[in-house]
């Protein structure tokens, strides 16, 4: 996970609470790395195929799976170190964005910093698989009932009756609101903070 991935670290620290043998590699903290090169030992592995899965974001996301980390609206980003490489050597690359609105999800990203085959697009309104034979996404579920469309800039398949995302359950509800947000608190204090009223302390 990157830098600006507290949703992705969520649910990975999720998991890891039931799978303690999950080994996570955050890259823009090197204590929260356990490569012992870092990120070039990380890159390295995932040319060997030894990385599951990658998380990436992107200012725009578009629906041949490119993302643009680079320029969008005028705006410059901090660029895409080394997801180019990482989106096309990890089988399983999953997109994210929070924010799900025809200005992030649009019809072709102003700058193409990766384009690859997404295991999924995962967004604050919904979750998508990818077709790679079509290379179009397909609408897996929806967060709450209502259609999408009009806040997505690209087009993509669907059933006619999107389901509805499953809710967390009791148990994983106890651990998002325990240990899963005093770990995220550590590496994403604003994030905690906002969304679990929880404040580091070192």
């Amino acid at each position: 996970m990157g830098a600006a991935s507290p949703i992705p670290a969520t649910g990975v620290f999720l998991y890891k609470e039931k799978h303690p043998e999950l080994r996570v590699s955050m890259l823009h903290k090197r204590k929260g790395n356990p490569f012992s090169e870092g990120s070039r030992e990380l890159f390295d592995l995932a040319g060997q195929g030894r990385i599951d899965v990658f998380f990436l974001g992107g200012a725009q996301i578009d629906g041949e799976g490119s993302i643009n980390l680079v320029r969008a609206d005028g705006r410059r980003f901090p660029g895409s170190f080394g997801s180019a490489f990482m989106y096309q050597a990890v089988a399983r690359t999953i997109l994210f964005r929070e924010e799900h609105s025809p200005r992030v999800l649009v019809p072709k990203v102003e700058f193409i910093s990766a384009r690859g085959d997404p295991a999924a697009l995962l967004t604050g309104k919904a979750l998508f698989s990818w077709q790679k034979a079509k290379r179009r996404f397909r609408l897996e579920s929806v967060h709450e009932p209502g259609d999408i469309r009009p806040h997505t800039g690209f087009s993509f398949d669907q059933q006619d009756d999107p389901t509805v995302t499953a809710a967390p359950s009791a148990e994983e509800l106890a651990l998002l609101r325990g240990p899963v947000a005093k770990k995220i608190s550590e590496d994403y204090p604003d994030f905690a903070k906002r969304v679990w009223g929880i404040h580091y302390a070192p």
